[in-house]
């Protein structure tokens, strides 16, 4: 099938800036919210460090024979980098959920799976993925506050919006880039894209990616 033989090329090839793939607001009201990046590939070196370091001038290196006698941060694991990510990401839906609105179980899921001892990286990423897309797809946020309430949208007759498309379209390429990053199984990717984003639509697999213009 072509959706398949579409999971497949963008795999190994490269789609998009990882970095530059945000997990995506509510469908048509959108807002970029950085404390809600998956995941954010932090610096190994500290700027208030650096700007401490640039101030001051009394003693410079060339000073010394030996060098800096502070220790160099530990780079992180794949896993670490995706835990932090993990709490970030569920704290910020945690604070946005409107007044008794409930929390999706892929929120629970994720924290079950970041808290998990020996968990691996893979699995990790699996989470963050599924709740980015519940995200998108089951709340409307409040243009004001930024609160998350259930929506109502019917995206099954609301395709031909631009917007919907943009959405699908990243989410897919989002999790295309993940396998090709060697976090996510392309088995499961399929399974993911199938049952969280193309049975939304209503339509087959082929359609979808026609829909998407591939």
């Amino acid at each position: 099938m072509k959706f398949f033989v579409f999971l497949f090329i963008s795999a190994v090839s490269t789609v998009s800036s990882f970095t530059d793939c945000f997990p995506m607001m509510p469908l048509l009201q959108r807002q970029y919210s950085p404390s809600a990046s998956f995941p954010v590939f932090k610096s190994n070196s500290s700027s208030a460090s650096q700007t401490h370091r640039a101030s001051t001038t009394a003693l410079e290196m060339s000073d010394f024979d030996f060098p800096s006698a502070m220790p160099e941060k530990p780079q992180q694991t794949m896993r670490e980098k995706l835990e932090d990510s993990a709490t970030t990401f569920i704290a910020d839906i945690t604070a946005r959920l409107g007044e008794g609105v409930e929390p999706p179980p892929e929120l629970e899921a994720l924290q079950a799976a970041r808290d998990e001892e020996g968990g691996d990286a893979p699995t990790l990423a699996l989470k963050i993925y599924e709740l980015m897309i519940e995200q998108g797809m089951r709340y409307d946020v409040d243009p004001d506050n930024g609160k998350l309430t259930p929506t109502q949208f019917d995206i099954k007759n609301n395709l031909d919006i631009p917007e919907v498309k943009a959405e699908f379209d990243h989410l897919y390429k989002y999790g295309m880039e993940l396998i090709r990053r060697g976090m996510l199984d392309i088995d499961v990717a399929k399974e993911t894209v199938k049952e969280k984003l193309i049975k939304r639509t209503g339509l087959t697999p082929e359609e979808f990616d026609e829909w998407l213009g591939y």
